[in-house]
C-alpha cells in the first residue's frame, strides 16, 4: 500500500522529514489515537501538525499569527502557537490549548504525500525518550510493523527541530535542535 492510501485509511506511516524519520497520520481523531498508541505516547503530550507549505498550514488553521510563520517557515522548527479556535483538540490531550505546527523543507516524496493530504500529524518515529531515527533501520521494529507504509530516503541529519513556544509575552526555546537558540530568537526579532 502506498503512503497516501495508508494515511487516507487512517493508518500511521513512516516518512522522512528534514531532520529525522517521522511517524505520521491523517489529522483525524481516530488516526491520532492510533499514532499515540503505536508510539507509546501519553495522550497528554502534544503532537504537532505538519504541512508541506505555509499556505496549506493556514488552510488548516487560518487564525494562526502569520508574522512568525513568515520569519521562520519553511524550516527546521516546531512552533507552539495560540489556538483560539481550539482546532485539533485531540493533539493536546482533549483540552483546549496551543497547537504545535511544522512546515519543514521536506524531501521528495514526503512533500508530495503531505501536500496531497494538506496536513498530517507528525512526531519522531522513536520510542518516547529514545534516540532519534536517522534511518528506517533506527525505527523500533514494533513501530515499523504497525505502519501502513514507509518511505525510505536514506540517512537523514538526525538533529530534531528546534521547538519555539510563542504563546507567552516573549518567545521561549523549549528544545534547541537543528537551529541554535540564539539564531532562532534572532530570526524572530529581525
Amino acid at each position: 500500500m502506498d503512503a497516501v492510501d495508508a494515511l487516507r485509511q487512517g493508518l500511521p506511516v513512516l516518512l522522512p522529514t528534514d531532520t529525522v524519520y517521522g511517524l505520521a497520520a491523517a489529522p483525524g481523531e481516530e488516526s491520532a489515537r492510533r499514532l499515540y498508541e503505536l508510539k507509546g505516547r501519553s495522550r497528554e503530550q502534544p503532537t504537532a501538525i505538519l504541512a508541506a507549505s505555509v499556505k496549506a498550514l493556514l488552510d488548516a488553521v487560518p487564525e494562526l499569527d502569520r508574522e512568525p510563520l513568515a520569519k521562520l517557515l519553511p524550516g527546521p522548527y516546531t512552533l507552539v502557537l495560540p489556538n483560539p479556535a481550539h482546532r485539533f483538540p485531540w493533539l493536546t490531550g482533549g483540552t483546549p490549548g496551543p497547537i504545535g505546527v511544522r512546515v519543514p523543507l521536506l524531501p521528495e516524496p514526503t512533500r508530495t504525500i503531505v501536500a496531497t493530504l494538506g496536513v498530517v500529524l507528525a512526531t519522531s518515529a522513536n520510542d518516547p525518550g529514545g534516540p532519534n531515527p536517522v534511518s528506517l533501520g533506527d525505527v523500533p521494529r514494533r513501530i515499523r510493523d504497525g505502519c501502513g507504509a514507509e518511505v525510505d530516503a536514506g540517512p537523514l541529519p538526525g538533529t530534531p527541530s528546534t521547538v519555539l513556544d510563542l504563546t507567552g509575552p516573549a518567545p521561549r526555546v523549549l528544545r534547541e535542535g537543528a537551529v541554535p537558540e540564539a539564531e532562532a530568537l534572532g530570526r524572530l526579532r529581525a
